[in-house]
Order: C-alpha cells, then structure tokens, then sequence
C-alpha cells in the first residue's frame, strides 16, 4: 500500500493536523505521479568514491507513534544515440618506440591501430584492425584492454579511478616478426553508459592497443569509446562499414593523394595499327575482295587508326578540312565509276551521292 502526503482540507475533521490529512483505519491506495524535470538528468551510477541515485519516498504519520517511511529507487538513462556523424567516424593512429640498453640501441617496435567509430553500445564488439612490427631484439606480446574511468569532482578536488572492463591478447612475437589484426574482435560487456555531461562525476571510456614489452616501458594506443544507450541503425551500418573495406589493407596510414593525375593514354598506344587490321574479319562478297584490293580501299585505310585532332586544330583549320571532305567525296565517285563492279556501283552511288549534297 501507497500512501503520500496531502494538503490539508478545511472540511476535514477537528483531528486533522495541517498540511495532512487523517487516514482512518482500513485500507487506502492512492495513485499518484510525477513528472521529471525538461532538463538533462544524469545517468543513474554507482562508483566508488559518489553515485547518481534517483527515488521516491513515502511517508505515513501516526499519532503518538513514529511515523512509517518508505524510499523506493528508480533508474535514469541518459540516451546517447550513436548514429551522430563524431561518433560514426573511424579512430585510429600510429606510434613507434625504440629500445635501448645502457649503451646499446636496439631496434624499434612500431604499432598502428584503427576501429570503425566512436560510438558503441553494451554487448557489441569493437573491430580492431592493427599492424605491430618488432624490430627489437625482445619478445613482445600485442596486447588490447578496453578500461572506464570514473572521474569525481568535489570541493575543487578531483579523485579518478580507472577500471579494465575487457580484454584480450594477441600471440608473441620475436624479433623481425610482424603481426597483423584483420578485424580482431573485443567484445563490450554490460557497463554503464558514457556519462559526459554531469558537473560532479564523469564516465568515460577507452580502447587501449598496446605492446608488452619485457624489461622495458610498454607501447600504447588510446582510442576514445563513447557507450552509449541508442545502437547503431542499418543506415549508420552502411556508413561504418563502407570505411571500413580499406581497413584490411594497413597501408591506409600512409595514403596521400598524387599532387598532379597521371596523363590519360594517347590514341595510339591503345589502338594500333596491328590491333585494327586483326580485329576486322575478312568481308565475304563476291566482288568484293577483289574491289578492296585495289586504290579505293588503300585510300580509305590510310586514313584509319590515326589520333583524333586537337580541339584547337579542328577548329583553325574548319575551311580546309570541309574543302578536304568535299573532294574526297568527288574523288570517291570517281573510284566507283571506274575501279568497281557494276553491280556494286548501284548499291555504293546513292550513298556518295548524299554525303556530296551534304557537303556541298
């Protein structure tokens, strides 16, 4: 049973007290709600050194008895939807460390790492796409560990604890080996959202790939994690994962644009002379062999596979070419006149005879 707390009715019976209204022996539920302040309200979180706790209380007064009291908590999230482009963006980066003892310089240990976005939501798992080359003369072991760090302000003062909420191991590697991650999955267990925009606490999250070096200080990666309470919809999919088909290939981190495209082929290096005499088939007619044998068609073959002209020539030279065009047009009426069949000459007429009219 519910009871809250009432205004006091002038009605009421002599033995009302103000600001409360007498419950009479028997059983009595009220329903009641409330609405949650328009403004944004912090996660509900439990840490080591301040939480973020949210309830309703209840009380019931008797008289000459204690009064009875009743909290009942309740859970806030604060939705971090990461579908955003800043979340939906890949993070990556690339650090090297050489090794020394006393007065020797050994090798170095170069590491590059990338994942697909920012933002990510409880029990997804992030895809790491990472390269590690040891050049060193030690063993190292690869290594990626996925930690929350709760941060605690109060009083100008700030205590911050730092938790690892997953991880994994990759396999050892000896010197002049090199290893590669092609999607190496970690999986998010279920944590807390991201808590970014409280005064007093602070949740953050982060990816850290790094190289166990014995003896010596350990190379590391951080890459930022947002958790967040909205997942990731087909078309946020579609954007993370059209980033990600070069991932396969770790030569992304050394991708720079030409300064100056190459130069387009010319016309001649593609078609050649050779290639276009090959590529046409012999024409089955029975004049007609003996016909292409002769001046006409050697007239027209001197004027095939050769580069088109420049723009800026064409047009300079307009006159000359439609004078050209004109009396190649005579001329060829003149070779069918004279160097062809009849027969063939009635079919071939009527098609000069319009590009003449057409030119002239």
């Amino acid at each position: 049973m519910w009871t809250v707390d009432t205004n006091a009715d002038p009605d009421n019976d002599d033995n009302s007290e103000e600001g409360f209204n007498t419950i009479h022996s028997g059983r009595h539920e009220y329903a009641f709600s409330f609405e949650l302040p328009q403004i944004p309200l912090a996660t509900s979180f439990e840490g080591r050194h301040g939480s973020v706790r949210y309830w309703v209380k209840a009380e019931l007064r008797r008289p000459w008895l204690l009064p009875v009291k009743l909290k009942k908590e309740f859970t806030v999230f604060e939705h971090i939807d990461i579908n955003t482009p800043s979340l939906l963006s890949p993070q990556a980066g690339t650090k090297e460390k050489t090794l020394c003892c006393w007065l020797c310089t050994s090798g170095p240990v170069s590491l590059s790492a990338k994942i697909e976005r920012k933002g990510y939501t409880p029990g997804e798992s992030i895809e790491i796409f990472a390269e590690i080359e040891n050049c060193s003369s030690r063993m190292v072991v690869p290594k990626a560990t996925i930690y929350q760090t709760q941060a605690f302000y109060a009083r100008g003062k700030m205590k911050e604890v730092k938790q690892l909420i997953a991880n994994l191991c990759g396999e050892s590697l000896s010197s002049g080996k090199t290893e590669t991650w092609n999607g190496k999955q970690l999986k998010i267990p279920p944590v807390s959202p991201s808590i970014l925009d409280c005064s007093i606490i602070r949740v953050e999250y982060s990816l850290m790939v790094y190289v166990d070096i014995p003896g010596a200080m350990d190379l590391f990666l951080n890459l930022p994690l947002v958790i967040g309470t909205i997942p990731l919809h087909p078309f946020g999919s579609r954007t993370s994962s059209v980033s990600s088909q070069g991932s396969m290939n770790m030569n992304w981190l050394g991708l720079t644009l030409p300064e100056r495209p190459e130069a387009p082929p010319s016309y001649a290096e593609v078609v050649t002379e050779e290639n276009g005499q090959s590529s046409h088939a012999p024409i089955a007619a029975f004049d007609f062999e003996r016909a292409l044998q002769g001046q006409l068609f050697a007239y027209i073959q001197e004027f095939r596979f050769l580069p088109p002209p420049l723009y800026s020539e064409v047009l300079c030279e307009v006159p000359w070419l439609l004078y050209r065009a004109i009396s190649w047009s005579c001329r060829l009426g003149r070779l069918i006149q004279t160097q062809i069949s009849p027969q063939m000459r009635d079919h071939l007429a009527p098609l000069i005879e319009g590009i003449h009219k057409k030119l002239t």
